[in-house]
């Protein structure tokens, strides 16, 4: 019992984390930094924050070399596509519409758990799914399905960015229960970093650095001390006691603080479009998170 409210803490401080995550990001791009270019910033100073951590407090060694390609993967999807996709989605995308379609991710987790883990779905969970992808494909086309929505692209890579993240959160599990999170993580982001340079070091090179206002170096702060080193250290200690799919559960608080602060900061406003599109979501989440009695249909 003293586990779980451990991980729950752990999950609500992440869930918090994020969410101001999604203002702070636009804060800094693609205004003062380019989206890929943050990016490389984000995952190289990430690095040696969690090497440093790691040689200093944990030590641990690699027990098996097939792990290797386990991080690999995990790397993949937890670091390159993950971060590449999200910050670059959210230049070309509002605060409050990033936040509400991530809010797939769970559904996502649990629909990849039945395609690789071939868990079993109830009716009621595939009806759930259903209607949290059709509040967020309307939240896409502001309520029209129509390619020519202006964030239609940056929404478009928030949801690759959701599905990449939850590829994560069930690949990563069973490392979980042979590593720290510490070990997983630091060679995640060793073998993500050539990915993610690759990507976006030719931004960097556009950037006029002396006109990065203080204002936007707070914000890259935020980022790689919450976003990237306590954000990811959390998440996988909360892996540790509970399943990849609660992980995912949290993500319905991203929504609450991304609004909110986003209004206040005055980067967002709060439409009937969205009001309506966020409430199809979380009626998707309540039926996927509910056991149900329906007759069980295996994904094969």
């Amino acid at each position: 019992m003293r586990q779980m409210r451990y991980a729950h803490l752990l999950l609500l401080t992440v869930g918090i984390i994020y969410g101001v995550n999604y203002s702070v990001g636009k804060m800094v791009t693609p205004q003062h930094l380019p989206a890929l270019g943050l990016v490389v910033i984000r995952v190289t100073l990430g690095l040696l924050l969690f090497w440093g951590y790691h040689a200093l407090f944990v030590k641990e060694k690699v027990q098996h070399k097939r792990d290797y390609w386990l991080f690999f993967r995990c790397a993949i999807f937890g670091v390159a596509a993950n971060q590449l996709l999200f910050f670059k989605g959210l230049s070309l995308t509002s605060p409050i519409n990033a936040s509400v379609i991530m809010t797939v991710n769970p559904v996502i987790v649990l629909a990849l758990s039945a395609i690789i883990l071939k868990e079993a779905l109830n009716w009621q969970k595939i009806v759930g799914m259903a209607i949290g992808f059709t509040g967020a494909l309307l939240l896409i086309s502001n309520g029209e399905i129509s390619l020519s929505s202006d964030t239609f692209v940056g929404d478009l890579m928030i949801i690759g960015n959701a599905t990449s993240f939850a590829l994560y959160l069930v690949f990563v599990k069973p490392l979980m229960a042979r590593y720290q999170p510490e070990t997983v993580i630091k060679w995640m982001f060793l073998m993500g970093l050539p990915f993610v340079w690759m990507v976006g070091g030719p931004e960097l090179l556009t950037v006029n650095w002396a006109a990065v206002p203080t204002r936007a170096w707070l914000g890259v702060a935020y980022i790689i001390i919450g976003t990237t080193f306590f954000a990811y250290l959390l998440n996988a200690k909360a892996l540790r006691y509970v399943t990849s799919s609660l992980v995912g559960y949290y993500i319905y608080l991203q929504p609450v603080i991304a609004t909110l602060v986003s209004i206040s900061t005055g980067q967002d406003t709060l439409t009937w479009t969205t009001v309506g599109c966020t409430s199809l979501i979380f009626l998707g989440v309540f039926l996927v998170s509910q056991p149900g009695r329906e007759k069980k249909v295996r994904v094969q």
